[in-house]
């Protein structure tokens, strides 16, 4: 008979690419903490929230069970350990909670193929073939194989899962497993996901034009205030504002002297440049 499955949601990083703590992101009212609490639940036995020492008080993971590394700077790895030996019967299903793409269709699949003779069950990466291990099956009698890769000094769990006996399943979702580490790419997915994103305080942004935005513009700079969240929002405001022609696709933008991608957070005192395209050759 195989093991029961307990639900672990991995939520004990620090965030320190994204500032701010990603499972309080909110997406469609919820935070990604409880938006993966409510995909997992209803598939397992038990839920709990994974967490390093002093995050056990915070507000959103004290609503939830908790099993706390036993191991410090683990990274997600440290999470499965404790949980593999806290409850040291049960199969765990480790999901991270910065996957807003992630659908239950993709959860059930995983449970439905899972092979329990195996050390785990996961999906390979959409984008490069690997294996996804924070939205994987992790067996009981895995334990001794993560013991021994943590002895050796390696903590991260993708080569674990290539170097371990791991079935591996192909996502019908290819996006499901996206997450997200930056503030770029929050808004990216928001864009995705047409999920508006938090209000941003208007502040002084310096803008450019140059070529034929300069003759559409009137001006080759100004100093506008806004609440624009990235460059292309930003583009969306002055274009509107000064009937400029050329599209987003039609141009680059620089952001403090630097090419940039259009979803890339603003800050007050940016200074923005539109590129349109050469003329000639």
């Amino acid at each position: 008979m195989s093991a029961p499955i307990y639900g672990l949601l991995l939520a004990g990083g620090h965030s320190k690419r994204m500032q701010r703590d990603k499972a309080t992101l909110e997406y469609a009212g919820q935070s990604q903490l409880a938006r993966a609490a409510s995909l997992l639940r209803p598939l397992v036995a038990r839920l709990f929230v994974s967490t390093r020492p002093g995050q056990e008080i915070d507000p959103q993971r004290a609503a939830f069970e908790r099993i706390t590394d036993r191991v410090a700077d683990l990274g997600p790895l440290g999470g499965i350990h404790a949980a593999l030996h806290e409850h040291p019967a049960a199969a765990w299903l480790a999901l991270a909670c910065d996957l807003p793409f992630l659908d239950a269709a993709t959860l059930q699949q995983l449970i439905a193929s899972r092979q329990p003779a195996k050390l785990g069950t996961a999906y390979r990466s959409s984008s490069d073939g690997m294996p996804e291990p924070l939205c994987a099956l992790w067996e009981p009698h895995s334990v001794a194989a993560v013991d021994a890769w943590i002895a050796a000094g390696k903590h991260c769990p993708r080569s674990y899962m290539k170097h371990h006996d791991v079935a591996l399943l192909d996502l019908a979702n290819p996006r499901a497993l996206d997450n997200i580490n930056t503030a770029a790419e929050d808004l990216a997915a928001r864009s995705a996901l047409d999920e508006p994103g938090p209000p941003v305080a208007p502040r002084e942004l310096h803008v450019q034009y140059f070529a034929a935005l300069r003759d559409q513009a009137g001006r080759s700079t100004e100093t506008v205030t806004s609440a624009a969240r990235t460059p292309r929002e930003l583009y969306a405001e002055l274009r509107q504002r000064h009937q400029l022609a050329l599209s987003t696709e039609q141009l680059r933008v620089a952001v403090n002297d630097d090419f940039a991608d259009w979803n890339r957070p603003l800050a007050a005192g940016d200074s923005i440049v539109f590129l349109p395209p050469v003329a000639g050759g």
